[in-house]
This record gives C-alpha cells, structure tokens and sequence, in this order.
C-alpha cells in the first residue's frame, strides 16, 4: 500500500497548517467602521485581524457588559488543542509508514478519519459554548442594558457559521485557512483508505 501510505502521510501533515494559520474569522461590520473589525482564533489564541481590532471590539463590549476576548493562558483549550493536532498528525505519520510498508490494514487511514472527525465536532461544540458564554454572561452594571421586544435581556452570541445582524454590527463567522487545511487532509486520508483497499485487492 505504498501509493496509500504516501497519500495519507500527507494528509495528516497537512493538519500542521494549524500552527500557521486561523482556524476561525469572525468579523463585525457597522458603519462607524469603515474597515471591520476582526479576530482570528487559533488553536494557541486570538488575534485581531488588525493590530487594534482586539483593543476596539473590548471596548466595544465594554459597553453592553461582555466580558474581554480571553488570553491564550486563559482558557484550557488554547493548551490543549496544540497537543491534541500534535498527537494526530504524528499517529497519522506512523499509520502512513506502517501502511507504506504494508504492516497495517487500510482499514486504519479510515479509523484516523473517523477519530479526527469525532475530535472535530467536539471541538465546534466547545467552540459554539464559548461563544454563548461569551454573548450571554453580560455584566448587570453594564452602561448599555438593551432588551428584546418581549422584555428579556438581550444576548450577543456571534453565530458558530455565517451571517448575523447585531443591533447596527453585520457579524460573519468563516472558517479561516487552517479549517480548510484540515479538511483537505482529512479527505486525503479518506482518499488513502479507497487507494490502500484497491492495492489490498490487487495484492
């Protein structure tokens, strides 16, 4: 299974991207901004898209009692995450070597997809926590107390995916350039499991 072996090898470095670029993008856009304001969340922090973008969007919150974007040190994830894509691309590698030299069963690229694919959706449900923590958890000494039509506080969730109006903010959720380098990789191991299952057929 050499032609699998390569093919998957591939796809789990390709995780590595995660050091380098974005997982997520949130922007927000308002007319006070010409040029929005944006942060790019990695698996070892955030960082506003700008230099200042951060420092605006927690004065921005301030106002309506959201608490400050967190610090790297302050949430477990930004510890954990790094290890956790650490520990995928080098189980990817040594099952690519071992497929390569055919001492494995294509069957495991297929047990690497689906192990990452479970750590994937755990992790847009951490994410997508965070997040409604984030809009709901507002301060009660807030200068801005604004409420829904039926009298209820009201909340500033970004939206996990997509598009949302905000009061006079259009906030977009996007997947950033290491999201899609994730994927990438995963349909490659995918890729090498139908390839290794050919070679075992042919062999």
């Amino acid at each position: 299974m050499k032609k699998a072996g390569i093919i998957m090898i591939i796809g789990s470095l390709l995780l590595l991207g995660l050091f380098k670029f974005p997982l997520w993008n949130i922007m927000l856009g308002a007319p006070q901004y010409p040029e929005p304001l944006g942060m790019d969340i990695y698996i070892e922090g955030i960082e506003g898209v700008k230099e200042f973008d951060i420092q605006n969007i927690d004065g921005l919150n301030h106002y309506i009692g959201m608490k400050t974007i967190p610090k790297a040190e302050d949430m477990w994830e930004f510890e954990v995450f790094p290890i956790v894509i650490g520990a995928m691309v080098a189980l990817g590698v040594i099952i690519g070597i071992l497929g390569f030299f055919g001492k494995i069963s294509y069957k495991w690229f297929l047990g690497w997809f689906v192990l990452m694919s479970v750590l994937g959706i755990l992790g847009m449900y951490d994410f997508n926590q965070w997040l409604l923590e984030y809009g709901t958890d507002l301060d009660p000494k807030a200068i801005m107390k604004l409420l829904n039509p039926d009298g209820t506080p009201m909340t500033y969730k970004p939206p996990l995916l997509g598009y949302q109006k905000m009061l006079n903010f259009d906030v977009d959720s996007w997947p950033g350039t290491g999201a899609y380098m994730i994927f990438a990789g995963m349909m490659l191991t995918v890729v090498a499991f139908f390839v290794g299952k050919k070679e075992y057929k042919k062999a």
